[in-house]
């Protein structure tokens, strides 16, 4: 089964995303989680130690020149397309209690030069998790579906778009629908997070008729505090989110 959790940004993509790891994990399934968001926290809110050690893959400048056969940040225009990435699971992932991470890392900003060969290098890592392998992958995405192409959007079995009660979550998570067909994703479903009351959640009902939902996560003060303390969310309190339990069922439901 290959997810991937998109919307628009601080709705709780990594909360839902680090939720259902977790509890697939527990059930016993391998599994990958991938932090495809510029704004790294998957390894803190899935408890990871030392979250900030863990070096994002397209700082493996030496690894990436290796297998690109490219110098990174050169003018180069030659460098090798699909290079070999079917061993980096196993070597260059973090591991914590069943769950293998990997941070992606951004190729924006500054400084960076020519970012064809980690592109390169990154595709290939994806497109070799969502279609090569057996493992369950969660892929945590920014605000969008940039990190997919038409070819590792075959692997996807479903895109949860995550949503909180107001007009430009759900713009966005239409945009991110209309993004998606265009790639061939079909299965695309929604999650709604930080509902507070009935209301929230008939909002969003009503408003995205479109949209089937997996679930609506209530909001909790809790994640709030997480944040604040930079510690798990789920080392606060492992049953925080029982609604996420649920959304996962959901999701074995389809496999």
């Amino acid at each position: 089964m290959k997810i991937a959790v998109t919307g628009k940004g601080g709705v709780g993509k990594t909360t839902l995303a680090a939720g259902l790891a977790s509890e697939f994990s527990r059930k016993g399934k391998k599994v990958f989680a991938i932090d495809a968001d510029p704004d790294a926290n998957l390894a803190l809110t899935l408890g990871f130690p030392n979250p900030s050690t863990i070096k994002p893959l397209i700082k493996l400048k030496k690894l990436i020149e290796e297998r690109t056969h490219a110098k990174v940040g050169s003018l180069n225009p030659y460098f090798k397309l699909n290079p070999r990435v079917d061993d980096i699971p196993e070597k260059y992932f973090a591991h914590h209690q069943g769950i293998n991470l990997m941070v992606m890392g951004t190729v924006r900003g500054g400084g960076l030069g020519c970012t064809c060969p980690e592109n390169a290098f990154l595709r290939a890592l994806l497109s070799h998790l969502m279609l090569e392998r057996e493992e369950m992958v969660i892929l945590d995405m920014e605000a969008g579906i940039e990190h997919l192409g038409r070819g590792t959007a075959r692997g996807v079995d479903q895109l949860i778009v995550v949503v909180e009660p107001g007009r430009r979550s759900i713009q966005t998570a239409y945009h991110i629908k209309d993004l998606a067909k265009d790639i061939g994703i079909e299965n695309i479903v929604a999650a709604g997070n930080k509902i507070r009351t009935d209301s929230d959640r008939e909002f969003l009902i009503t408003n995205m008729p479109d949209f089937q939902f997996l679930g609506f996560i209530p909001y909790e003060e809790k994640i709030v505090e997480a944040d604040l303390a930079n510690v798990s969310l789920f080392d606060l309190n492992k049953d925080i989110l029982p609604e996420i339990k649920q959304i996962a069922g959901k999701i074995k439901e389809r496999t």
